[in-house]
């Protein structure tokens, strides 16, 4: 432990900015990744254990693109694209079969999942470290506030992050399309009833969660390095968020993501060694304080 690190980082303008910009950052990309998390569990009542595995996936197959087409645009969206079909087909052959089934059951069906999913990239992408690079869009110098650092890429991070959040907002509060996901979650057999096609919408749910997924790995492919099993991490890390938000809750995923990353950013600065446990720490904390999470109700989105 750092005290004296953490209390000098505090007292000078440029590192709180620098490292509030990391926060803020590794919020997004954890963002990204719950929310997709959270969405499955608000709707199919299912613990995606594989979800980190699709943010794997999402990375290598942008890396990919990005190098057929040399455009990261395109890149990013055939990977967000490429993992929800993929997620498609998982959905439409093992998971429907397993909703109602056991908790254990649905962890040991994701679990292999993870491990196909690994040792499908060590054979089409190897067991080495890649990485992406900086696209040459983003090549520019760094912004200086109040003599921080922040990459352009960071700003373009936060935005889309920021930006995904209130689509999925829009679309969940004040669509129909939401009104029926929110309905096929709180009452499915209601909703089979008045003529929807419920296994359509978990199919589309659970497609778009791993979409999400997809496209944080491909977000973060440019500043992460990629190695099989990289999506273990981000998994932990995620459950964290979804908890600590309240399972189901999109709003508190945000809030829970933002609040993790700048426990992670600045905890390494006073407690290097014990990151992880500062975040288990906080998620404990306000789960005795609110045992439903921060925006945690039943069923809700």
């Amino acid at each position: 432990m750092d005290f004296n690190a953490l209390f000098s980082c505090f007292s000078t303008l440029s590192c709180v900015v620098t490292q509030t910009s990391t926060g803020l950052i590794v919020g997004a990309l954890l963002f990204l990744v719950a929310a997709g998390l959270t969405l499955i569990f608000g709707v199919l009542r299912v613990i995606n254990f594989a979800h980190g595995s699709f943010y794997m996936l999402g990375a290598y197959l942008a890396l990919t693109a990005y190098r057929i087409t040399g455009s990261f645009t395109l890149a990013t969206l055939a990977a967000a694209i490429g993992v929800g079909l993929v997620c498609l087909v998982i959905e439409r052959f093992f998971m429907r079969k397993i909703y109602n089934a056991d908790v254990l059951l649905q962890l040991l069906v994701c679990y292999a999942f993870i491990l196909i999913l690994d040792d499908a990239v060590k054979i089409f992408w190897g067991a080495e470290f890649q990485s992406m690079g900086m696209p040459s869009a983003f090549q520019a110098p760094p912004l200086f506030i109040a003599g921080g650092v922040v990459p352009v890429f960071y700003l373009f991070l936060l935005a889309a992050a920021m930006s995904i959040a209130l689509v999925l907002w829009i679309i969940l509060t004040k669509t129909r399309v939401g009104k029926i996901v929110r309905a096929a979650a709180h009452n499915p057999t209601m909703t089979s009833a008045l003529g929807l096609n419920t296994s359509l919408i978990y199919s589309a749910v659970f497609a778009f969660g791993g979409l999400l997924a997809g496209l944080a790995g491909a977000l973060a492919a440019p500043v992460r390095s990629m190695s099989p099993g990289m999506g273990f991490s981000i998994l932990i890390e995620s459950f964290i968020v979804t908890v600590i938000g309240g399972m189901g809750s999109i709003s508190g995923a945000l809030i829970g993501a933002l609040l993790i990353g700048l426990i992670r950013s600045f905890g390494s600065i006073g407690f290097p060694l014990f990151v992880e446990g500062i975040m288990f720490m906080a998620m404990a904390l306000i789960l005795i304080l609110k045992p439903s999470g921060i925006m945690g109700k039943e069923m809700r989105l």
